[in-house]
């Protein structure tokens, strides 16, 4: 029995244009927010967004049907923004981003939690980032991450506990104290 997702994929290589509006509507939502997260501005996101799909248009016969398919498009999303992150001139550096948290207590109240989140998320190196966007965000297991980002799950379960710790001490620091580990 042919499952749906492979059903879909020969459906595209067969140049069925509804399949094809199917399959970008099914996956764009995911593959966008990635790449939101990842590159931090939407227009790149965009096009990056763009760029995924036309990558996964021209590979989708090299997709290993006995895998999931959403993983094995996040993975084309994660390498894409990675090879744009690598070419922008520079981002800010942590210290930068830090320094933009408020440190006055009357400051702090005023900050809403999730707009702590974020910016505590941005301080985390970028493989740490995108293991914490796919596990939280997109919802893939560790096993699913560890093929998305092609190294072992060990090295996954190791990113998301350092992650986790490293934004729990940023948002302790900004005093957020009730953050448990």
């Amino acid at each position: 029995m042919i499952g749906p997702e492979v059903e879909l994929v020969e459906r595209c290589l067969a140049g069925d244009a509804a399949a094809t509006r199917l399959f970008v509507e099914t996956f764009q939502g995911a593959i966008f927010g990635l790449c939101c997260r990842m590159v931090r501005q939407r227009e790149d996101a965009e096009d990056l967004t763009q760029e995924v799909f036309t990558r996964a248009f021209r590979s989708l016969g090299g997709w290993d049907k006995l895998r999931p398919l959403k993983p094995w498009l996040l993975m084309i999303a994660a390498n894409c923004c990675r090879t744009a992150l690598s070419k922008r001139v520079r981002t800010p550096a942590s210290n930068e981003i830090l320094n933009e948290l408020p440190s006055r207590p009357e400051a702090i109240r005023d900050t809403d939690f999730s707009d702590a989140v974020q910016r505590a998320l941005s301080t985390l190196r970028e493989d740490h980032h995108t293991c914490f966007i796919l596990f939280y965000e997109q919802e893939l297991s560790v096993s699913q991450i560890s093929q998305t980002l092609g190294c072992p799950e060990g090295t996954v379960k190791t990113w998301l506990h350092r992650a986790r710790r490293d934004i729990a001490e940023l948002l302790r620091g900004c005093g957020f104290d009730r953050i448990a580990d």
